[in-house]
C-alpha cells in the first residue's frame, strides 16, 4: 500500500485547525516508540545497502505510511492549537 499524502491531506485539511485543544494535545503525544524507532533504522540502513527482502520492504513501507499520517494529522494539531488569527 502506497499512502498518498496529498489525498490525506484534502481529507484531513491539516491548515484547518478545528481540533478542540484537548484532541490537538494528544495528537501531538502520538510517537514512535523506540523499539520502532529502532527497526525503523535497521531497515533504513538494509534499504541503503540494497538488501531489503520483500516483507522487510514492505514493513518499511508500513512505517513510512504511518509517519505521513502522524506528520500530517500533527499538521492539523498544531494549527489547532495556534491562537486564532495568527497566520503561520
Amino acid at each position: 500500500m502506497v499512502l498518498r499524502t496529498t489525498i490525506l491531506e484534502r481529507v484531513i485539511e491539516p491548515k484547518r485547525g478545528d481540533f478542540p485543544p484537548a484532541v490537538a494535545r494528544e495528537i501531538m503525544k502520538f510517537n514512535f516508540p523506540p523499539s520502532d524507532h529502532a527497526r525503523y533504522a535497521e531497515l533504513s540502513a538494509k534499504a541503503q545497502d540494497n538488501t531489503l527482502s520483500d516483507d522487510e520492504r514492505s514493513e518499511l513501507e508500513e512505517y513510512l505510511n504511518i509517519n505521513d499520517f502522524f506528520t500530517v494529522l500533527k499538521a492539523k494539531a498544531e494549527a489547532s492549537l495556534r491562537p486564532k488569527g495568527s497566520a503561520a
